[in-house]
């Protein structure tokens, strides 16, 4: 119990130093540009911290320590197609988005096709974000379960009331500055402190060949075909994410995103090459797990003394509580901007008091689902077959080609939605054939009924 408390108090003083950012910051958020972007103003340190950590949250941390325990180092394919994707991201797509000056990815839609195409497109983008929040807040149930003795629900409602809260006090702002609290207490707890001690636990590298199969030290030990589906989920999923996008948004020069999101990206690879590492070191020591999502857990539990416990358990909060923010802030900003507004005919941006109402609403209905629902990368699997499926086609097509059309964009975000939704229904989550086939009858009816109606304009 000693153990337990000293872990619990330095995840309190965590929850507290990242409210007070929070607080702090509500001072700057007194517009709408400011809370939904913040002021198109931030610099390349603040850039390159935040939208690592957003992109690197419960399901990239847990996860990969998962795939690792379970396959080896090849689990490491899971985060490096993120990071790989924000490098394409940053170096093709960063400068022509940011001169368009948006606020969500289906406001592209609407500027390349109708109106229409972007209420479609947000109704998808919503589902996304809201699944990812969700599948970032679940994370932090089973770590907490195990590493303070906190029951799973009580530790859900917990985390995720304090990043509600801040989120909707201080909008962008509080998620600049607490992401950046949290990608540093992320990097020290998971490269110096967890790495290093699994390694050593284990025996050292030398010890984890000797022990393990030949099999858990080679890069394609997951499968050929599922690193593919991890590439076409994650890869292409994060390149257009509002999550991803409006933290773009933020920069303050396109030298900013670029420099920055190509940082990013390579930290990404590194802390994809972590995560499985400390899985494998952890199948040498670690009993068979009935539950392989409790690895990471099970590892810092028998790894490290308590005190350093409570910091790798807060480094693990903070990869969850930066990306549930930020996907939070995403599917709350879709919701108003591009649904919402839209159907009511209100042209213009919302307000500051519609931002936070709506935010709090989402929070909410998060914190229920994290409660009902409990696989993490079965959770995220399924917003990223939506996302992919439904809306890449589209909006790479409104960047990329002049004869898309309007009717061709709503044709295949209908098309790709129905395709992955049924398909995962009648296939099951594990199943590779909602995404293949979601995206390329996507791709197929994109095309065709562009190619028969007349051409829109490029965006404006």
């Amino acid at each position: 119990m000693n153990m337990a408390r000293i872990d619990l108090l330095v995840v309190i003083a965590y929850m507290i130093g990242i409210l007070a950012a929070g607080f702090w910051a509500r001072r700057k958020a007194t517009t709408q540009d400011q809370f939904l972007v913040a002021g198109r103003s931030v610099g390349p340190w603040l850039y390159s911290g935040t939208l690592a950590a957003i992109v690197l949250g419960g399901a990239s941390t847990i996860g990969t320590v998962k795939l690792g325990y379970t396959y080896g180092v090849s689990g490491m394919w899971f985060v490096c197609m993120f990071g790989l994707g924000i490098i394409v991201l940053s170096l093709v797509f960063v400068k022509r988005i940011l001169g368009l000056n948006l606020y969500t990815v289906p406001e592209l839609l609407e500027r390349r096709y109708s109106p229409l195409a972007r209420i479609g497109g947000g109704v998808v983008m919503v589902a996304y974000d809201l699944m990812v929040s969700v599948t970032a807040t679940i994370a932090v149930g089973s770590v907490m379960e195990v590493i303070v003795g906190i029951p799973r629900t009580p530790a859900i409602l917990l985390s995720s009331a304090v990043m509600v809260v801040y989120s909707v006090l201080g909008g962008m702002w509080s998620l600049t500055l607490t992401d950046i609290i949290q990608f540093i207490i992320k990097t020290i707890g998971i490269f110096f402190i967890l790495l290093p001690g699994a390694i050593l636990h284990a025996g050292g590298l030398s010890a984890m060949h000797a022990r393990l199969p030949v099999a858990f030290f080679s890069l394609t030990h997951i499968g050929t075909s599922k690193i593919f589906s991890l590439f076409v989920l994650y890869f292409f999923g994060i390149i257009i994410g509002q999550d991803v996008w409006q933290r773009v948004f933020t920069a303050r020069s396109v030298k900013v995103a670029q420099r920055g999101g190509l940082g990013v990206g390579l930290y990404c690879l590194c802390y994809g090459v972590a995560g499985a590492l400390i899985g494998t070191a952890g199948r040498v020591f670690l009993p068979p797990l009935g539950d392989a999502d409790q690895a990471f857990a099970q590892i810092v539990n028998v790894v490290l003394p308590a005190g350093l416990r409570g910091l790798v358990l807060a480094a693990a909060l903070a990869a969850i509580m930066s990306t549930a923010s930020a996907c939070l802030l995403a599917a709350s900003t879709v919701l108003l901007e591009d649904v919402y507004l839209p159907l009511r005919g209100a042209g213009g941006a919302g307000s500051i008091r519609q931002s936070r109402t709506v935010t709090l609403m989402f929070g909410i209905v998060m914190m229920v689902l994290s409660c009902l629902m409990r696989d993490v990368l079965a959770a995220l699997t399924v917003a990223y077959d939506l996302l992919v499926g439904g809306l890449l086609v589209s909006v790479i097509g409104a960047i990329m080609w002049r004869r898309g059309t309007t009717a061709g964009a709503l044709s295949s975000i209908a098309v790709g939605s129905i395709l992955v939704v049924g398909l995962l229904a009648a296939c099951g989550i594990d199943s590779d054939l909602p995404i293949y086939v979601g995206l390329g009858g996507s791709l197929v009816v994109y095309v065709v009924v562009s190619l028969s109606t007349t051409a829109q304009t490029t965006c404006r």
